[in-house]
C-alpha cells in the first residue's frame, strides 16, 4: 500500500482508519485488542476515537479511549501507532463545546485515557454555534505548540465553516485543520461532494470520513426488510437505503464484484479511497476477519470503468 499525506502536516497513513466507536460497546476489551491487533499486523498505523466514545451506553464512561490506552501500554508500540481522537461533543455539559476552556480541559482527559503525551491528530468533533472559529483555533494552536498535539483536523464542517476556518489560520498564523472527516460513500454524498470537497482540493486538505459502508448497507447483507431486521443496526437502513437508488448501487456493487472476486464492503471502500482529496475511508471491525476484508478493500485497485459505473449508479 502506497501512504497517503494527510493534508500538509507531516502525517503519513495508509488509505484505511480504524474507527473505534465500537470499542467498549459492541467490542469488549479482549475483542477490541484482537482487532487492533490485526489491524496493525495487516500495516495500518492509523486509530481513529473520540472522548464521547461511547458514552451513549449506560455505564460507559469515554471507554473506547480507555481501552485503546490500556492496549498501548500493554503493547508499548505508541511510536508505531497514529492515534487520532476528537473534542466537541456533549461530554455531560449540555452542548456541543468548541471553547477555549473546555478544549484545553478535555485534552488532557483524552491523554489520560489514551495514556500518552501527545494526539497525533486532535479533531474539532462538531460545529459549536456559541464559540467563534477563531477561539477554537487559538486553542489547537496553543496545543500544538504545548507539544500535546501534533496536528488538527475537524468534523461534519459544511463548506462556509471550512472555508472560514482555513481563512482564520491563514490571516492570523494559527495552525490550520489538515483533515476533515464527514459522512461519505456511494450512497450519501452531500456533505462532502461539491463545495467542501473543491476547498479541499484547492487547500489540500484531507478527507478521512465515516460512514464508508452506511450503516453496513453496502456491504450487500441488507436487501431487504427481512434482512434489515435481522440486525440491531438493519432498523435504520429500511427507510434511508432499501430504495430504487439504493439498489442501483448494491447492483452497480454486484457488477463489479463479479468482475473483481472482491466483496462489496470491500470496493465500497475503495471507492470512497479513490476520490479527489480523500486519504482513507473511516471503518470498523468487531472480528479480526472484518479487518482482513478491510485490508483487501484498502490494497484493492478498481479500474475506471468500475469507478465510472460505482459513481454513476449513486447519482
Amino acid at each position: 500500500m502506497s501512504k497517503r499525506r494527510l493534508g500538509r502536516s507531516d502525517l503519513h497513513i495508509e488509505p484505511m482508519v480504524l474507527g473505534t466507536n465500537v470499542v467498549g460497546w459492541t467490542a469488549d476489551e479482549k475483542t477490541s485488542f484482537d482487532v487492533l491487533d490485526a489491524f496493525l499486523a495487516e500495516g495500518f498505523t492509523a486509530i481513529d476515537t473520540a472522548d464521547v466514545y461511547s458514552r451513549w451506553v449506560p455505564g460507559n464512561d469515554s471507554e473506547s479511549e480507555k481501552i485503546i490506552g490500556r492496549w498501548l501500554k500493554a503493547r508499548g508500540n505508541r511510536d508505531k501507532v497514529h492515534v487520532f481522537t476528537k473534542v466537541g461533543s456533549d461530554m455531560g455539559q449540555g452542548h456541543k463545546d468548541l471553547s477555549a476552556k473546555w478544549i484545553v480541559e478535555a485534552v488532557e482527559a483524552s491523554l489520560k485515557r489514551l495514556q500518552t503525551d501527545y494526539i497525533d491528530l486532535y479533531q474539532s468533533h462538531w460545529p459549536d454555534v456559541r464559540t467563534p472559529q477563531e477561539e477554537t483555533l487559538r486553542a489547537h494552536d496553543s496545543l500544538i505548540k504545548a507539544g500535546k498535539v501534533r496536528f488538527i483536523g475537524t468534523s461534519n464542517h459544511d463548506a462556509a465553516l471550512l472555508s472560514e476556518a482555513v481563512e482564520i489560520s491563514r490571516r492570523e498564523n494559527l495552525a490550520r485543520y489538515e483533515t476533515i472527516q464527514n459522512e461519505y460513500n456511494l450512497y450519501t454524498r452531500d456533505a462532502f461532494e461539491g463545495a467542501v470537497q473543491d476547498i479541499c482540493v484547492r487547500e489540500e486538505i484531507s478527507g478521512i470520513h465515516y460512514y464508508g459502508l452506511a450503516s453496513g448497507f453496502l456491504s450487500g447483507k441488507y436487501r431487504s426488510e427481512a434482512d434489515a431486521g435481522k440486525s440491531p443496526r438493519g432498523g435504520g437502513v429500511v427507510g434511508k437505503y432499501l430504495n430504487p437508488k439504493g439498489f442501483r448501487i448494491l447492483a452497480a456493487l454486484d457488477a463489479v464484484a463479479a468482475r473483481t472476486g472482491a466483496e462489496l464492503a470491500e470496493i465500497a471502500l475503495a471507492w470512497v479511497a479513490a476520490q479527489p482529496a480523500v486519504a482513507a475511508p473511516i471503518a470498523s471491525a468487531t472480528s479480526v476477519a472484518q479487518v482482513k476484508s478491510l485490508a483487501r478493500g484498502a490494497r484493492l485497485k478498481l479500474s475506471a470503468t468500475d469507478l465510472d459505473e460505482l459513481t454513476a449508479a449513486g447519482k
